[in-house]
Order: structure tokens, then C-alpha cells, then sequence
């Protein structure tokens, strides 16, 4: 693994770059991927998982952290902006162009949870990706307007919204942005369960927890979250090739067949019997199917 450094919008981005076991300098430039990490996440987590696994199945890859986020700059800490997470992936793919040991014309893209969102925008405006994969993927916006499950009340976007502008108006006249919590606590995800349980389990112990990920982000995120709607430029990625992987009992699994209905083909979605959206970060036993159906999906396309 070599830590790299590159820049989005003016903004350092941290990133880790894996090799296959056998690459020599000097070897022929081959394919690589740019992997992106869940919202709140950082590239240690799941997203360096894949990134290893898939270059341990010959592949370079580079995972990395979005702006605001993780290692990388940017001010307010955490915050999460749609736009400029699409542009970071954008920004990782060119950096990839510009080493010689890979192949400008051979790189794809991973996007894990709400990073497959993104990388769906990136990948319809970016014809330099030629290839994209999610991996548990999901719209943010609709998550944050319609809840995991598509079964919140429209009133609670509505509140997100009235907090976001009262923030704004707060930060004009001096304030310190207000934030909000993503983290709830083990007597609330016990009482909630599902995928609060999950989320929880993953963020919340040894699981996956990790001191960069993002737990309070600025409520200046949320009405840029809420105006967010990936799947809409989904037509534009064909001819290039989709594949969309969820876990058959995931409770996000209608927000990827939103984004496999609006894409073209060649497109596949590929449900992993037994998965749900937070196994799918770390269990073997599903993440095993999901780096199978990925190493064939980019070694047939790139």
C-alpha cells in the first residue's frame, strides 16, 4: 500500500494506492479502479477492504478519502456535499491518468453506499471511467428525503430542511455551524434494529468503527443532500457497462433497482442471497461473492 496525495477542487485528498502482489515497476500499464467510501465513511474502512481485494485479484486500486472527510482537507470537518463528492471521483480517476503504470484508457469505478450514487454521476459525466460497480449503492438524497426504507414521514426531510436554513441564517450572523448526529447508542439501536442496528454495529465497535469517520456533520449538508438525485442521469452511462450489487435482504435494495430501472444497457443487477446492506461492508461470507462478481465484471471491461 503507498499513501498518495491529490487534489479536487483545490483541496488535498488523501488516498491509498494498492498493488497486485506481483507488480514490478516497469511492468506494462494495466487497469486500475477508484474505490469510494460510504457517507461518514473513510478509505480504511470497507472501502479499503475492496481496494485490497480487488488488487490482490490484479487489479490497481485506490482508495480515498472525500474532501472534508478522513485525511483530507477541507473546512467544515465532515461536511458532505454531493457535488463535490461526484468531483472528487473525478479528480481520483485523473490522478490515476497520470501514473505510468496505468492504463488511461482501463479505469473504473467502485462506489460503496452512498458513494455509488456519486460515482453514478461521475461516471455519466466522465467519459474517462469506463466502467461502473456499487457495491450496497445508494441515492443520498432519496435516503435522506424517503428514510433507508422508503417509509419516512415527509415531515422529517421538511424539519432537516427548516434546520439547514436556520443554520445558515445562524452562521451569517457569527455563529459556529450547528451539526447534526449520525450516531445513535447501543440501548437505541437495540430498540430500533434493522439496518439502525447494522449501522450502529459497523460505526459503533470494533466492527468497523475508525477515529476518522465523520459522526457530526455540519447541518450545512443537509439541504445540498436533499436536492441530490443520482439515478437521473443514469441513461447517460451507456454503452459503457453498470453493474449493481446489494444484498437480496438489504433494506436499501430499492434504492439500487431505482438506479438499475433509469440505467441503460449493458447494465446487471446482482443480488447476493442472505446479504443485507451493512453485511455486505464486512462479512465474508458476502463480501467473498461480491469481489467474485467484481473481478469478473472489470477484468471482461477494462
Amino acid at each position: 500500500m503507498k499513501p498518495v496525495k491529490f487534489k479536487s477542487n483545490g483541496l488535498v485528498l488523501s488516498g491509498n494506492l494498492y498493488y497486485p502482489e506481483n507488480f514490478q515497476p516497469g511492468n506494462e500499464p494495466t487497469s486500475a479502479i477508484v474505490v469510494g467510501h460510504p457517507t461518514s465513511g473513510v478509505k480504511e474502512q470497507t472501502a479499503g477492504l475492496y481496494a485490497k481485494r480487488l488488487a490482490a485479484n490484479g487489479f490497481i486500486t485506490l482508495a480515498f478519502d472525500a474532501a472534508y472527510q478522513g485525511e483530507s482537507e477541507g473546512m467544515p470537518r465532515g461536511f458532505e456535499d454531493p457535488t463535490q463528492r461526484t468531483e472528487d471521483f473525478k479528480s481520483a480517476v485523473a490522478f490515476l491518468t497520470t501514473l505510468k503504470e496505468v492504463d488511461p484508457k482501463r479505469i473504473g469505478v467502485l462506489g460503496i453506499c452512498g458513494s455509488g450514487g456519486y460515482s453514478l454521476v461521475a461516471t455519466a459525466t466522465d467519459h474517462t471511467i469506463k466502467a461502473l460497480a456499487t457495491v450496497s449503492g445508494v441515492d443520498i438524497g432519496d435516503w435522506y428525503r424517503k428514510g433507508s426504507e422508503d417509509d419516512q414521514d415527509p415531515q422529517v426531510i421538511q424539519s432537516m430542511l427548516d434546520a439547514a436554513a436556520a443554520d445558515r441564517l445562524a452562521t451569517l450572523n457569527g455563529e459556529a455551524p450547528g451539526t447534526y448526529s449520525l450516531r445513535i447508542t447501543e440501548e437505541q439501536a437495540n430498540a430500533l434494529g434493522g439496518i439502525n442496528f447494522e449501522a450502529w454495529e459497523y460505526y459503533c465497535t470494533d466492527i468497523g468503527k475508525h477515529p476518522n469517520q465523520t459522526n457530526f456533520p455540519p447541518l450545512s449538508s443537509l439541504d445540498r443532500i436533499a436536492g441530490f438525485y443520482s439515478p437521473s442521469v443514469a441513461h447517460l452511462i451507456a454503452p459503457r457497462p453498470v453493474l449493481l450489487i446489494a444484498g437480496a435482504e438489504s433494506q436499501t435494495l430499492w434504492l439500487t433497482k431505482d438506479a438499475y430501472e433509469k440505467s441503460n444497457e449493458p447494465k446487471e443487477l446482482y443480488e447476493i442471497n442472505g446479504a443485507t446492506h451493512f453485511s455486505l461492508y464486512y462479512k465474508e461470507e458476502h463480501v467473498n461473492p461480491a469481489v467474485v462478481k467484481l473481478t469478473e465484471f472489470f477484468r471482461s471491461n477494462l
